[in-house]
């Protein structure tokens, strides 16, 4: 689709009962008309508009009835004389070159000032005019725009002049986005005459334009632009395809129609039998949307193995415009009642716009001889967005109207700023590498599309196609980025890197807070499942974040999440974790635990063979007041085993007989008592580091330790510690239950039902630390004391129930 000079755009009014009412010409030509209002114009003083403004002036009376044509002529004087003796590379005169530019623009209904700054955007920069004297003749808005799409001088820049061009380009897009329409415009006509420059240059300036303009033209909705800016690089870049399909839709609109006129009719009359008023025409395909639609053909072959031959139904699809946001939904009624439709190929984008602005339906229908027919459905209102998308909305410079609430910057219907705007003028700030900036600007305009994801707070959050969980957390603040641990999505937990998809529902897990990050994360606030970091227990200490690990750079999509972890991960270098053998100054003394200095060293005694030799056993590593049952071993010596340990059920199952053991009241083996706990945990750096401190924080010595690797996003920790007394043990527990990311801890081979191996963690003293189980921990008698040895108080977590701990788990 090409916007010709003297032409409307498609898909704007092109009769007389579209455009409005019209002055009736009478006897009189158009060019005795024009000589009649020339002179007009001179009988009242009024200065009259050049010649070659006149089809500009046409187009643009289209959609500004009321514009100011002197000022437009004193721009084109302005800039006429400025350019006088200039030539093009095509040997034309350069005043051709704006006044072509600034035509595109009144095809699209830019207004008037938009229209005086293209007459004048290249006067600055090839001419002697200076910025000055365009903001003293015409306005500091104008110059604004004029100085947004001067390019930089290669003579300061140097290589990276281009680089630094579209940075400048886009910060003042940032201001007005008018800057941007002005610049695509000034491409687009530079393309139509690409075939001048050398060979070198049209590939270059293809491959500039295929990888930063076009996307800026879809994510700023000027579809228009986009569709012939594509053909012209396609055509560039790959003359043999574009010929293919420029040929085989030269023969589509040689033949007749079969298929989508005789169904427009068709639908058409079905409509105002429905009461419907709608407008039905063919909207044909472009030649790179026709490409595509070609490549998936080849990608799909026939059953003969051959690749299918393009349908009819693939050089257009139907357009439907009506007048109510209510008739799209009655056209799509009638359209899914009289046809078949397609599952899968309905989208919504009326109720939910894309990020561009764009809204439409979109529909497949199957008719009666298997022919499969696609179908928009808009109003005249978004048709016009659709086609020329900020353009159609508007100055957005026009201060609000008294009362009005100011809209918000990063609001995606604001044309001012959308919201992909605002996002990559946050992250460009943070480069100021010229090659950076480029590899990252390509790299963010590379998805030609975004997703919608929604937090679990409600907050909404704008993505491109592809983004990860850690895209997400990055989104939601820097900090919240690098404290992230974990991620949920719909309700599961999953890994950092899983893809997102349009429509996910997201909580953010952070280190120091197990509450999913909105846009209150780590600040302590209350998150939907329960307290934040301000709720933990007294002593509980709020660590500083333990940041991002190198492997997120894989996973980051976004250049603002990317820059966000190379910044922190350069400012803190990689360093071999430090496993502290003791308590550190900032860490609470550890609690005193009674040792009593003189013990038998006989822990267990059996009444059937007193005096014999006893070995804990290593695999289950039993400690007071758990059951215990001991087997004879070789030697005479007898091996305990906790009760309900599957090693000693296999010995038993063996025929070895089950002896009866108890714990030596005071007794304890020379080394003192060895236990084996595991934490299962959410994998993030320095978690090794933070559970090996937590232990040894609580003056506990530790023996081994073994870390699995991760499973998507779960990791598993497995400590053997040698205990002063047993009844450190519980603290312990406790202590690595507190570290941030873990979620359960557990001693291996736990009876099954309960016990000492795995149970609710007990609840909060007075001073903010679990209690101390019931009971006497050094009594066996003691009937609950079992119960708090086994803590794994987030684990119910996972099936949606609360915690009984006052430390909430990954779910609250």
């Amino acid at each position: 689709m090409t916007i010709e000079a003297g032409q409307p755009l498609a898909g704007q009014p092109t009769s007389a009962r579209q455009a409005g009412p019209r002055r009736p010409l009478g006897g009189l030509g158009r060019a005795a008309l024009g000589r009649a209002g020339r002179a007009a114009l001179l009988a009242t003083g009024r200065p009259p508009v050049p010649d070659a403004l006149e089809p500009l002036v046409q187009a643009h009376r289209r959609h500004h009835p009321q514009a100011d044509l002197g000022l437009l002529g004193r721009a084109y004087r302005l800039a006429e004389e400025s350019h006088r003796g200039q030539k093009r590379k095509s040997g034309e005169p350069y005043i051709t070159h704006p006044l072509a530019v600034t035509m595109i623009l009144a095809q699209l209904g830019a207004g008037t000032t938009t229209l005086v700054a293209s007459l004048l955007h290249d006067t600055v920069e090839d001419t002697e005019l200076t910025l000055d004297q365009v903001a003293e003749g015409f306005g500091p808005e104008v110059a604004y725009l004029v100085d947004g799409v001067t390019k930089l001088e290669k003579v300061d820049f140097g290589a990276a002049a281009e680089a630094e061009t579209f940075r400048k380009m886009l910060v003042a897009t940032g201001d007005d986005v008018r800057v941007m329409v002005i610049k695509l415009a000034d491409r687009l006509h530079n393309m139509r005459t690409i075939r001048h420059m050398k060979p070198a240059s049209q590939v270059r300036i293809a491959k500039v334009t295929r990888d930063v303009l076009i996307p800026l033209a879809e994510r700023l909705g000027i579809q228009v632009l986009k569709a012939e800016l594509e053909d012209i690089v396609f055509a560039t870049l790959h003359p043999e395809e574009h010929a293919r399909s420029r040929a085989l839709l030269a023969r589509h609109e040689d033949g007749p129609d079969t298929l989508l006129a005789p169904f427009a009719d068709v639908l058409g009359r079905q409509l105002a039998e429905a009461g419907v008023a709608a407008e039905v025409t063919v909207r044909p395909r472009h030649c790179v949307s026709l490409h595509r639609v070609l490549l998936k053909r080849d990608a799909a072959p026939g059953r003969d193995g051959r690749p299918q031959e393009p349908q009819p139904a693939d050089f257009g699809r139907l357009l439907v415009v009506v007048e109510e946001n209510a008739d799209c939904y009655a056209v799509l009624g009638e359209l899914h009642t009289c046809w078949t439709p397609l599952p899968g190929e309905f989208k919504d984008f009326v109720a939910a716009p894309k990020f561009n602005l764009y809204q439409s339906l979109h529909t497949a229908v199957a008719l009666a001889g298997g022919e499969v027919v696609e179908v928009l459905v808009r109003t005249r209102r978004m048709h016009a967005i659709a086609e020329t998308g900020v353009v159609a909305l508007g100055d957005p410079r026009q201060p609000a109207r008294g009362g009005e609430q100011a809209p918000d910057e990063l609001d995606r219907t604001d044309p001012a700023r959308p919201g992909w705007l605002s996002r990559l003028l946050e992250w460009q700030q943070e480069t100021p590498d010229p090659d950076a900036f480029w590899s990252a600007l390509t790299a963010d305009l590379a998805g030609d599309r975004e997703i919608t994801a929604v937090t679990e707070l409600g907050e909404t959050l704008q993505l491109r196609a592809g983004a990860t969980c850690v895209d997400a957390a990055y989104l939601l603040g820097e900090e919240t980025g690098h404290r992230c641990i974990g991620a949920r999505v719909n309700g599961r937990l999953v890994a950092l890197s899983t893809v997102l998809q349009d429509g996910d529902r997201v909580a953010i897990l952070t280190d120091g807070s197990d509450a999913p990050d909105g846009p209150h994360g780590p600040d302590g606030s209350r998150g939907p499942d329960g307290p934040g970091p301000a709720a933990a227990p007294a002593g509980r200490r709020r660590s500083e974040p333990s940041g991002p690990a190198p492997e997120w750079l894989a996973h980051a999509r976004t250049p603002a999440a990317r820059i966000a972890i190379e910044r922190w991960l350069a400012d803190h270098p990689a360093r071999r974790p430090v496993v502290r053998t003791g308590p550190s100054p900032s860490q609470p003394a550890p609690p005193a635990h009674p040792v009593a200095p003189a013990r038998p060293a006989v822990p267990v005694t059996s009444a059937e063979r007193p005096g014999a030799p006893v070995r804990l056993a290593r695999c289950c590593t039993p400690v007071p007041p758990d059951g215990i049952v001991g087997y004879p071993i070789r030697g005479g010596a007898i091996a305990v085993h906790r009760a309900g340990c599957p090693a000693g059920e296999r010995m038993r199952d063996d025929g070895r007989g089950a002896l009866e053991v108890d714990w030596s009241p005071g007794g304890a083996p020379p080394g003192g008592y060895r236990a084996t706990l595991r934490a299962e945990a959410l994998n993030r750096p320095r978690l090794l580091a933070d559970l090996t401190a937590a232990i040894s924080g609580e003056g506990v010595g530790i023996v081994s330790a073994e870390v699995e690797p991760p499973q998507e996003l779960r990791v598993r920790h497995t400590y053997t510690v040698e205990l002063p007394d047993p009844a450190a043990l519980a603290s312990v527990l406790r202590a690595m239950l507190r570290v941030s990311g873990v979620y359960d801890v557990e001693r291996p081979h736990a009876p099954p039902g309960g016990g000492p191996g795995r149970a609710p963690a007990a609840p909060a003293g007075p001073a903010g630390d679990p209690a101390a189980p019931e009971g006497n921990a050094d009594d066996p008698s003691a009937p609950d004391v079992r119960t708090s040895w086994g803590i794994h108080g987030r684990t119910a977590a996972f099936s949606g129930q609360r915690s009984p701990s006052p430390n909430r788990g990954p779910e609250g």
